[in-house]
């Protein structure tokens, strides 16, 4: 419980320090830099229950599915052919530059490409598990990285540089757009009963991230059909944030990694760089399909969807679309990634018994 307490603590110091300057998202990433540092930098043993953030995640993958109606899912079934090719022009510049990683750096091909496809933190640490040629402490070290990147690169590009006065104003306020109201007092209850019973369901079929993606689907089901949904209170929202964000500060052990200090600075140059990339392809995107570039940029960018997700409710992005394209990426990446790699794995084996 002490530690819990002491992790509390620097969480809340964390986002407060960071809600004061005004960083992008501040109750998610000051809490996971103040509990990272806390325990990296002072050597303070950190604990957060993963039952808390899967809590935060629940309450993210309502107000991400409130987000969902019929018109939405028109303009979703529109852009199939898009995320197709989103999704394969990032896949195969992340494998480029994890094989220009795995040249330079000696580690294996396939830590590096696992560890460079922007598929999800936790996503890819199990996808390493299935591949016998995979490190699965590189690959959790080059995620974390290009995780710590996007989160603080892309919502500071979005609010800062994409973001118009009127968005900006909105996000620095934090609260101008999280009120809440309801028709009918039995309508938050049918709600929290669909959030337990999807969340329940997804985590029993082995979903991807089953905390958000079940209650998001749950709640998108039950809008679309005609169910009025509401905002959820500021206080609410702020406090899902810290408790993902703190387990996600005590989750990046980055000093048990080792030769980190060979692989760092190809994996944040590999991270940097794919952030650009995305940003073309996001550009294009907006061309083609007439999206706002905070829409296109953040559907594009190689963040997490919960992450990703809080950046677009801070910025009233189209949130439903920006969260079908990163759950049809980590679908496409879990369903495709290991047959391809382990082909090709044996087919290399293969080729070397030959020889």
């Amino acid at each position: 419980m002490h530690k819990m307490l002491e992790t509390l603590a620097a969480a809340l110091l964390g986002g407060a320090l960071f809600n004061l300057i005004n960083i992008p998202i501040p109750w998610m990433l000051g809490p996971l830099t103040a509990v990272m540092v806390w325990n990296t930098a002072f050597k303070r043993e950190v604990f957060w229950p993963r039952g808390l953030r899967n809590a935060g995640l629940t309450v993210l993958g309502f107000m991400m599915g409130v987000s969902f109606t019929r018109d939405t899912l028109a303009q979703i079934s529109s852009h199939l052919a898009a995320m197709v090719l989103v999704t394969a022009a990032l896949i195969l510049f992340s494998i480029f530059t994890g094989y220009i990683t795995h040249k330079t750096t000696g580690i294996s091909i396939s830590s590096s490409m696992i560890g460079s496809v922007p598929g999800g933190l936790s996503q890819m640490i199990v996808l390493s598990e299935e591949i016998p040629d995979a490190d699965i402490t590189v690959v959790t070290f080059m995620q974390t990285l290009r995780l710590l990147s996007t989160l603080f690169v892309v919502p500071f590009l979005v609010i800062h540089g994409l973001a118009d006065n009127a968005t900006q104003e909105l996000v620095l306020s934090t609260t101008a757009s999280t009120g809440y109201s309801f028709s009918f007092p039995w309508i938050p209850v049918v709600f929290l009963v669909n959030v337990i019973f999807t969340a329940w369901v997804a985590e029993k079929i082995h979903m991807p991230t089953p905390f958000l993606l079940g209650p998001l689907l749950g709640t998108a089901i039950l809008v679309i059909a005609g169910v009025p949904g509401f905002k959820v209170p500021s206080l609410m929202s702020g406090i899902s944030q810290l408790c993902i964000g703190t387990y996600m500060g005590t989750s990046m052990q980055l000093s048990s990694m080792k030769n980190w200090r060979k692989l760092l600075p190809y994996a944040v140059a590999g991270s940097i760089v794919l952030i650009i990339f995305s940003l073309g392809v996001g550009i294009l995107l907006s061309y083609t399909h007439h999206l706002t570039m905070i829409d296109s940029f953040l559907s594009t960018a190689p963040g997490g969807m919960a992450e990703m997700g809080i950046t677009a409710l801070m910025v009233q992005g189209n949130v439903s679309l920006i969260s079908a394209y990163h759950l049809f990426r980590v679908i496409f990446i879990l369903l495709v990634m290991p047959p391809l790699i382990k082909c090709w794995i044996k087919h290399r084996d293969a080729r070397v018994k030959t020889t």
